[in-house]
Parts: structure tokens; sequence; C-alpha cells
């Protein structure tokens, strides 16, 4: 199909989304800094916008994931990009662990904090470490399945609603004139639930403003100060890891990282506002699909990326470990180092989808280590939910790097469409139009 460049409409610049987005921010921090008590008072407005996208998370995965599906007519295909999506995941995301590990080794960020252990009060950890050990791999691997069909579209777990979507694809690829059938009413409801998620998403300042204005009311900026070595560490490393190692694969690839986070900035913003990638996940499901990336390998990779390929929180789960260890003068050898590794490999996904996520891995990482009190977690409580952003971008780019690749591994990805998304020509407005009528 053809796509001609349409006139670009104009807008005033208050109407662009992703302006309005960092707007809400702004006043937030400002808000939240002036007056902390009303800052706090906020917070419904962030938690119900949260809410509210993850109330339609599960069927925009759902009919992606199915339609896609349905129309391969391959099982062949479904298990190939499955294998070469958890083949990236495992490489990118390891690599992320190195890199948390290193930076950790040679900044030395809590160095010189000369911390006693015993000053410590393990109770404001207390609840954090009793979630940890209830994380299994098995009850992670056993909590996949859902307990009815009907409850994978209510629990909130992503991966319930991956297993149902790809086993009702597969069932409606091998049903013939009936499954055709019933997947062209699937595409059919796909066009409403995405613009249920345009009507949500309208909502996005609101809950960025709503979402800041707590964070900065509740935890204050003097607490970033207090402990901005660190914080600035993280960030750093996380900036490097994504212009660096993710923009070395994007270039490999054929594409811009620095053109790709202009294209999700809005998507982006949203992220930083409410410290939650899932806010942005039905976006960036229909913004890959925008750029020439096929609708299977987006329902695939793209909620599988949201429990597997945790850049940003594996970054933090290697440098927040170092960082703790060196603030209470604990030595760690090479071995116990590598031991941390292999566990973070594992916990990062055995805690996917739980509440505060980062800090209950990381909770369950620094439990292999006798030496290393889980207590010392204290230290950081306090700025883990500005870290927590940091993470959650991390998180987001490394996914929709992840989609792009696999996409173009799997010659799942027009690139014409990609390079007009990544230059931000006119000619999408009449594609968006398209998908919106047509997915």
């Amino acid at each position: 199909m053809t796509y001609v460049a349409q006139p670009p409409l104009r807008k005033s610049w208050v109407s662009h989304p992703y302006l309005q987005v960092l707007a809400a921010i702004t006043l937030g921090i400002a808000v939240g800094a002036i007056w902390p008590d009303i800052g706090v008072a906020l917070q419904p407005l962030g938690d119900g916008f949260v809410r509210l996208v993850k109330m339609i998370i599960g069927p925009v995965i759902f009919l992606t994931i199915t339609t896609g599906i349905a129309g391969m007519r391959s099982l062949g295909a479904v298990g190939r990009v499955a294998t070469k999506a958890f083949a990236y995941f495992l490489v990118v995301s390891t690599l992320a662990l190195i890199v948390g590990l290193v930076i950790g080794n040679v900044v030395r960020p809590g160095a010189g904090l000369n911390i006693d252990p015993a000053t410590l009060d393990p109770t404001a950890v207390s609840d954090y470490a009793a979630k940890a050990h209830s994380v299994t791999l098995v009850g992670f691997l056993h909590d996949i399945i859902p307990d009815t069909f009907v409850s994978a579209l209510t629990s909130g777990s992503v991966l319930q609603v991956l297993l149902v979507a790809i086993l009702t694809g597969i069932a409606l690829a091998g049903a013939g004139d009936v499954g055709s059938r019933i997947a062209a009413v699937l595409e059919d409801a796909s066009v409403i639930v995405f613009r249920l998620v345009a009507i949500v998403m309208k909502a996005a300042p609101i809950g960025a403003f709503g979402a800041m204005a707590f964070t900065i009311g509740k935890y204050g900026l003097g607490t970033l100060v207090a402990l901005g070595g660190l914080v600035a560490t993280f960030y750093l490393t996380s900036a490097l890891f994504v212009l660096v190692v993710l923009g070395g694969i994007a270039r490999a690839n054929g594409f811009s990282i620095i053109k790709l986070i202009r294209y999700l900035r809005g998507e982006l913003l949203l992220v930083l506002g409410t410290s939650s990638s899932e806010a942005a996940l039905p976006a960036l499901i229909e913004k890959m699909e925008q750029a020439g990336c096929s609708r299977p390998v987006v329902g695939l990779v793209v909620p599988t990326g949201y429990s597997f390929n945790l850049d940003g929180t594996n970054i933090y789960m290697t440098l927040a470990s170092l960082f703790l260890a060196q603030a209470v003068g604990v030595n760690l050898g090479w071995g116990e180092q590598i031991a941390l590794l292999l566990v973070a490999m594992i916990s990062s996904k055995g805690a996917a989808g739980v509440t505060g996520a980062g800090f209950i891995t990381l909770a369950a990482t620094l439990s292999i280590v006798p030496a290393l009190p889980v207590a010392a977690m204290a230290l950081i409580l306090g700025v883990d939910r500005f870290m927590s952003e940091c993470r959650a971008l991390t998180n987001f780019i490394g996914n929709a790097v992840a989609t792009i690749v696999v996409a173009r591994w799997e010659n799942g990805l027009d690139r014409d469409r990609l390079n007009a998304a990544l230059a931000g020509e006119p000619q999408l407005q009449a594609l968006h139009a398209e998908l919106m009528i047509k997915p």
C-alpha cells in the first residue's frame, strides 16, 4: 500500500500531548516543593490515571497478540519470533547487569559513607523483604497460568494475558474459515479499544501532575541531595547504557536511538511523570505498529519485554547492591559479585509485575550475601522513588529498541514507515488514520 503525504495540520503548541505532560510535570514539581502537604494529597490523581491505563492493558494485549498470531497462519513463525525475542532479552539484560557492576566498581558511589549496620532500622524495609522471600521462580511460572480464561483479563497480570492471547491466536490460526471470521471480529474490536486508549490518554497530564507532586511532596528535594551521588551515578549509567549499548544496537540495525527517543518523547514524559512504564504500554504498542513493525512481532515482543527485558532494573540491582556494600563497609569479592549477577538475572524475572518490583528484586538479590544486611536497603528507600523513574524510562526505551530489532530479524519491518516515523514526516497522520480504521 502506498501512503500519500498529507499537508501537516497546524496546531497550537498547547495542543501537543507531550508539551502538556511536560508542563504538568513542571507544575507538579513546583507544587510538591512549595506545598508538600498539598502534593502528598494529590497522590490519587496519579494513582487513578495509572489504574485507568491498567484497565485497558489486558484488552489491548489480548487483541493485538490474538489477531497478530491468527494472521501468521504458521505456528513455526510464532515460535521463531519468541525464540529471537528471548535470545535478545537474555543478551541485552545481561549486558545491563554487567554495566551496573562495572560502574559500581569504578565509581564506588558508596565509598566513604562508613555506615554502621547496627544503626539501621530493619523495619523500614521489612515489607519489601517479605515480598522478596515470597517471590520464587517456580511461583512466578505457576502464576502465569490464570484461574480461568476470563480472569486473565481481569487479574492485572500481563503474563497471564499473554499466555491466553497466544493460545487463542494459535487456536484461531488452525480453525480455518471459522477462525478467520472470529479474527475479523476481534480486529474490529481492536479499533474500539485503541480509540478508548486515545480517550484515556487525554488524562495523562493530570496523572503526571498528581504523581510528580506526590513524589516531591512526600520525599522532598532534600532527599535527592542527601544521596545525590548514587542517584546521579544511576542516571548517568542508564544514559550511558541507552546511548552507547542500545545506541550501538540501533545503529547496527539501521536506525538512530536519538530519533527513536524523539519519536517516543510523549510516552517517555508520561513514564517520567508517573514512574511507571506500564502507563505507556498501550501507546508503545500503537507507536511501534505505526513505525512499521508488524503486529505479530509487536504483540509478542512488547508485553514479554515488560517482564523479561528490564534493562533499567538490572542496572539498578547491581549498582545499588555495590553501593550498599560500600556504604556499610562490606568488601564483596569477585566471586560474590558474580553470584549477585547470576541471582539478579533470575530475580529480575521472578518479581515481574509486583508493585515496587525494583526494590523487591534488590532485596531478593541481597539475600544471597549474608555479610550484607538487607536492612541496609533503608539507606536508599527515600530515593528509590526517584530512581524508579529512571528504571522505567530505561526499560521503556529498551523494549522499543527490542521490538524494532526483532521485527527486522523477522523481515517484519517496513523500513520506509520506520524512517518516516523517526523523521516525523506528515504522511504519518494519514497512516495513523488508516491504522485506526483498519488495524
